[in-house]
């Protein structure tokens, strides 16, 4: 009997392969690989380029960028809003377009979410060599920059024949759509190899659903966790991304609602619970709430889920003072259920929670305990509202106004973007999240210029949700270039620009550890040689206007709340210009502590100030064995 084939080229059969993958959860399908992004040079434009011009839109979706790194950045927000069930491939060409791909990558590993990266690669045959932009090394002739892909991806495979896209094809997808194992997923193609014909098994190109598994834990791990709960008198729970990437929020509530266990919320985990939940503390470790960092402070159980447990999460394993503190760590990976000599219950958030909530009934924490993290919640839900305030709503805005004038006018389902900066802490310790997506901090990466083009992507997975892209001056000179992108496709991402003349948060950091703001201002050089003169006449939101994006320049608080409002209520790519008041300080102070190492033996003051500061904090470093 034979088998039916289909004659393609390597490029024509991925993209049709990729049409046809599915992701299914709860029974409910989803579109693995939804669009392709994708610039075009000499190695990508004459194959999948081809590819994706024949297959067309309804095959396969194409999203045109400006560069590289911004489109694996508009992919992973697109998958982190879709809980990683649904993804898009971004092809480059060879040489620099390529390894412009290396930092989304990182990005998108770091912070376990789907995105298939389909770069150009020298010639198979060596029929031409060195090819233009092709990297020769003088012994590793295989070598090509794409390897700079192989530690940030968590599958790499290079297709040096049609036959062994087969086999790479299926594991790209298996990694892709495991919550295990998922994160950037490389396949390197070769520009000879992807326009070389071959004759395809019909059955490539049938519908395949992968399905999303949910494991149950362990039965021993749970009546472990179960005893550890029931025997602790101050548990915490520490909300990571994970609660999320499960849509496991109902799951975490009914536990909370049960058992009355707080919630702490790492920077991914933040809107777990809604912020108005007796049980939600806010933020957790060096950007933490005081209410947060209190209880966990003498907390001796720590519950963590689906979190990482990263140095700003442990105020780098300082946080944790109780002698007798244990951790049980619910993770679907258990790489990170392991982390601080944890009791591990390695399952999927929402099932693991489930199991918990069924296994505890009618267990609950002492009433005392929860009274006494309410009175610390109202406590600091006044530092709040003091940050927000504006006394004089005619007065430059200070940052912690700006957010307090966007909480009044965001409505339930929006969602606020950030990545870097001195925004990351002043959310984590004051936004008020209202529902699970509202809160998209990526700060696994900490990445600047991630914020712009992660909200196209997330305005492309929920087109009916308005998105506020938050960044500072330093963050949009990395990468205004998706503004185009934005205006091209229609997408009426709201851009909040706030311009500091520098590297703020940087410069805040710096002069803490004695390096006095060295290199972070936008200023023109002194006589002296320093960067201390005038700030430079840079007008951003002119660049912004010229991209095509609508701006408005507000001056004062009210200003500012009704160009909030207006930028929401637009159809078009709106961005909102802040001049802040850097000179009012209004952010609460950091509650937990942040190793960044300082100079051991220095001649300045202030170097020798900071580290004695260093040397003081450091003592209560402690490792959980």
């Amino acid at each position: 009997m034979t088998t039916p084939t289909r004659r393609l080229t390597v490029a024509q059969a991925l993209v049709q392969f990729l049409s046809v993958q599915y992701t299914e959860r709860d029974g409910v399908p989803h579109r693995l690989i939804a669009g392709t992004w994708g610039i075009f040079g000499h190695g990508n434009v004459a194959g999948l380029g081809q590819a994706l011009l024949e297959a067309g839109e309804d095959t396969m979706p194409f999203h045109q960028g400006r560069n590289e790194q911004a489109m694996v950045h508009a992919a992973v927000g697109y998958a982190r809003q879709l809980d990683r069930l649904s993804a898009q491939a971004v092809t480059t060409s060879i040489g620099p377009g390529a390894t412009n791909l290396v930092t989304g990558a990182a990005l998108a590993t770091i912070n376990r979410l789907p995105v298939l990266l389909l770069p150009g690669d020298y010639f198979a045959t060596r029929a031409a060599d060195p090819l233009l932009q092709q990297l020769e090394h003088p012994v590793e002739a295989d070598l090509s920059v794409n390897d700079t892909l192989r530690p940030v991806s968590r599958y790499f495979d290079r297709i040096t024949r049609p036959e062994a896209l087969i086999p790479a094809a299926l594991n790209a997808m298996r990694v892709l759509a495991d919550p295990v194992e998922t994160g950037a997923v490389t396949l390197a193609l070769p520009q000879d190899v992807q326009a070389e014909a071959y004759d395809w098994p019909e059955e490539f190109f049938a519908d395949r659903v992968w399905h999303v598994r949910r494991p149950a834990p362990d039965a021993f791990e749970l009546a472990e966790a179960v005893e550890a709960i029931r025997s602790a008198e101050r548990p915490l729970i520490v909300a990571g991304g994970g609660i999320h990437h499960s849509r496991a929020e109902e799951a975490l509530k009914a536990l909370v609602d049960a058992t009355g266990i707080p919630v702490a919320s790492t920077q991914a985990g933040k809107g777990s619970l809604r912020h108005d939940h007796p049980a939600d503390l806010g933020g957790i470790g060096h950007t933490g709430t005081a209410v947060s960092d209190d209880i966990a402070r003498a907390a001796d159980l720590i519950i963590g889920v689906g979190t990482r447990y990263t140095d700003f999460t442990t105020a780098s394993n300082t946080l944790f003072q109780n002698p007798v503190v244990r951790f049980v760590n619910l993770n679907i990976t258990a790489f990170d259920a392991h982390k601080l000599a944890a009791s591990t219950l390695v399952a999927d958030a929402k099932s693991g929670l489930e199991a918990l909530t069924s296994s505890l009934e009618g267990h609950r924490v002492d009433p005392a305990y929860e009274a006494e993290y309410r009175a610390g919640k109202e406590s600091w839900e006044r530092v709040v509202s003091a940050a927000f305030t504006a006394p004089d709503e005619n007065a430059v805005p200070t940052q912690t106004q700006l957010l307090g004038a966007l909480d009044a006018v965001v409505g339930d389902d929006d969602v606020v973007i950030n990545a870097a900066g001195s925004l990351p802490g002043d959310l984590h310790k004051l936004w008020r999240a209202r529902s699970p997506r509202q809160y998209h901090l990526e700060y696994g990466y900490s990445c600047m210029g991630y914020e712009i083009p992660a909200g196209i992507g997330v305005q492309q997975a929920a087109p009916d949700v308005a998105v506020w892209s938050l960044v500072g001056d330093g963050t949009y000179l990395m990468m205004p270039t998706e503004i185009v992108t934005a205006v091209q496709e229609g997408l009426p991402v709201n851009l909040v620009l706030i311009q500091n003349h520098g590297y703020a948060s940087i410069g805040g950091l710096s002069e803490s550890v004695g390096g006095e703001r060295f290199g972070t201002a936008y200023r023109y050089r002194a006589a002296d040689g320093t960067f201390s003169g005038d700030p430079l006449p840079v007008d951003l939101a002119a660049n912004a206007a010229s991209l095509g994006m609508d701006v408005l320049r507000p001056k004062t608080v009210r200003e500012l709340r009704e160009a909030l409002a207006t930028a929401r209520a637009s159809d078009r790519p709106t961005c909102v210009y802040v001049e802040t008041d850097i000179a009012t300080p209004t952010a609460p102070p950091a509650e937990a502590w942040w190793d960044v190492p300082v100079a051991e033996t220095a001649s300045r003051a202030s170097a020798v100030q900071a580290r004695q500061e260093y040397d003081r904090q450091v003592v209560d470093r402690r490792r959980h064995l």
